[in-house]
């Protein structure tokens, strides 16, 4: 027997299929659209079917866009001679906030996984390269995630990047600020000493 009634169960079931969402938060959220007036169930319901039905992936870049061109590559103001290559849609908030990078973005969808069987072929790598044989990138920046698959990533763009006369540089990684040094894991510590700078 169901410990719930069908449609509440039906509902839990889909919550939980989200990702970071086990069986407790799947019920509380249930039971809060449950709770909550038709309308806003409605809006939940319409936002969702919308963002299915209005958004698609940038023509440029890879990005979530719901024209042909995402904000960024269709902002005049940014700069079009760098290019900062991300794996996922959702790495660009990070960079963004920081309100120092002007360029514009390439989405990989993805790093190469040889063991969840992802090459290089199952990336959005082609579009980077017909953008960069436009002429206008001077500089390309790798800020793939700094996990084996990141760091695969990282030197088959470089190698494959590199006779094309650009500049290609990687993010540097290392110990965040206000963390302290007995906290760091042996390879934080290495690409923190790796990637030093002068003072």
């Amino acid at each position: 027997m169901p410990d719930f009634a069908e449609p509440l169960q039906r509902l839990i079931d889909e919550f939980k299929r989200l990702p970071g969402v086990g069986q407790k938060s799947a019920q509380r959220l249930a039971f809060h659209v449950l709770r909550s007036p038709r309308e806003q169930a409605a809006k939940l319901s319409a936002a969702l079917l919308d963002v299915k039905d209005n958004l698609g992936v940038c023509a440029d870049c890879g990005n979530i866009s719901d024209a042909e061109l995402c904000p960024f590559c269709r902002d005049p103001h940014r700069d079009k001679s760098v290019i900062c290559v991300i794996e996922e849609p959702h790495n660009i908030l990070p960079i963004e906030t920081t309100r120092t990078f002007e360029g514009l973005y390439h989405v990989l969808g993805g790093a190469i996984s040889p063991l969840r069987g992802i090459g290089p072929e199952q990336l959005n790598m082609k579009p980077l390269l017909d953008r960069v044989a436009r002429g206008d990138v001077k500089e390309i920046i790798v800020a793939t995630n700094p996990t084996v698959e990141g760091e695969a990533t990282a030197v088959y763009l470089s190698r494959l990047l590199k006779p094309m006369n650009l500049k290609i540089t990687r993010i540097a990684m290392g110990i965040p600020v206000g963390s302290d040094l007995e906290f760091a894991d042996q390879v934080t510590m290495s690409k923190s000493l790796e990637n030093r700078r002068e003072m």
